[in-house]
């Protein structure tokens, strides 16, 4: 059974390139990922606040919020 994780983003350089290094590379048999790019779909941003996350990239997992690197505080995408 794999574990699910959500990978937030903006689509910035910063997100883009995590998502490359970080979301792609996970082992597809462990996680099930879930990548959502806040600027298309903006409708889950309340989602990802909620879960936690203050700014992109961001993972979360089993209720846990991974922050990588800084691309955009959150607050700025609503």
């Amino acid at each position: 059974m794999s574990t699910k994780a959500v990978f937030y983003h903006a689509g910035c350089p910063v997100c883009i390139d995590a998502e490359r290094q970080f979301a792609d590379s996970l082992d597809q048999s462990t996680f099930n990922v879930e990548i959502v790019h806040l600027g298309d779909a903006p409708e889950r941003l309340a989602e990802a606040e909620e879960g936690g996350v203050k700014s992109v990239p961001a993972f979360v997992i089993e209720g846990q919020v991974f922050h990588i690197n800084f691309g955009a505080n959150l607050a700025d995408l609503k």
